[in-house]
């Protein structure tokens, strides 16, 4: 951990974000009767946080990725930051639906996953970043791309995990060094993948690899703009997510969330890293590193750090 991150998270101890969490034992779901609203305040373009659901599985303590499936309406996909083996988890709102392992990858540092198209037409794909360094030191990251699983047949424990298809590992790398990222994008119609760095009082980076993605080759990453994100504590971004119709972009922090929309539908898309990031209330996160569209695109879903792991969701204005 660099000198500017372990200053940031003093700081956001200090002003009492919760950054650091006891694990607890997680066995059960219990979904909220109906959405709570949290006491915060209102933004403009979304509604206040409501809470879905405390999803409550002893393998799940550190929630660091969140996607909602392409496949199977009303499921979404996570997996645990880094300590964890390469393992994802399929839930809703009901509980776990199942736990998978990602065949032929491993996980030295995953930090968000996300749903898109692939090299085969017709077919959903999960893509899992393997991008987090908060060392400074990788020369390299992977993004793991496998067609989303089937729910059936499924195991509910780790230690009876069903194997995923085989994995591809995409490896990327920085073209001006290293950087610690925990925010994963991928373009819902183009497959393009975009990366966010995570910096503290400065503001971040946004790296692309354009599609068609292919294996046995590392693919040197475009820088293709930076965020102004409108925070004291500037570009400390946990989690990022593209709207299924493409032309909307959703980031968090461990405080809030951060919304910008392209001008228009004809505009290009990389011009939307120079719209205006609008902030939305998430309302309380432990520690808030997922964030996701719902499929309609009408809401934004967020995951926290910690037992037991929260499901909630601000639905659009």
């Amino acid at each position: 951990m660099n000198k500017a991150t372990k200053f940031s998270l003093l700081l956001l101890t200090t002003v009492g974000l919760g950054l650091l969490q006891a694990n607890r034992p997680l066995t059960i779901a219990i979904p909220s009767a109906a959405p709570t609203p949290q006491k915060t305040a209102k933004t403009d373009t979304y509604g206040p946080p409501t809470s879905l659901a405390l999803l409550k599985d002893k393998a799940v303590k550190e929630s660091s990725g969140l996607a909602a499936s392409r496949s199977f309406p009303g499921v979404y996909w996570t997996h645990n930051d880094s300590g964890d083996g390469p393992f994802i988890y399929a839930f809703d709102v009901r509980g776990i639906k199942g736990v998978w392992r990602l065949s032929g990858a491993t996980a030295r540092d995953w930090e968000d996953i996300a749903v898109g198209p692939g090299p085969s037409a017709g077919t959903n794909y999960l893509y899992i970043g393997d991008i987090g360094d908060n060392r400074g030191s990788r020369t390299e990251i992977v993004v793991y791309r496998v067609p989303e699983p089937e729910l059936s047949p499924r195991s509910l424990s780790k230690s009876k995990a069903a194997a995923t298809a085989p994995s591809e590992a995409l490896r990327l790398r920085y073209p001006d060094g290293s950087h610690d990222a925990e925010a994963l994008l991928v373009h819902p119609h183009t497959g393009n993948i975009y990366i966010v760095t995570k910096v503290a009082f400065a503001n971040p980076e946004i790296y692309e690899a354009a599609a068609p993605l292919k294996t046995g080759r590392t693919i040197t990453l475009n820088r293709v703009g930076t965020l102004e994100v409108p925070s004291l504590l500037g570009g400390i971004i946990t989690g990022g997510a593209i709207s299924p119709d493409g032309r909307r972009v959703a980031f968090c922090d461990y405080m809030q969330g951060y919304e910008a929309v392209l001008e228009n539908a004809s505009s290009a898309f990389d011009t939307i890293w120079k719209r205006p990031l609008v902030p939305i209330s998430l309302g309380s996160r432990k520690q808030g590193e997922a964030i996701t569209y719902r499929l309609d695109g009408k809401a934004l879903l967020m995951t926290s750090e910690g037992s037991p792991m929260p499901l909630m969701q601000v639905v659009r204005r």
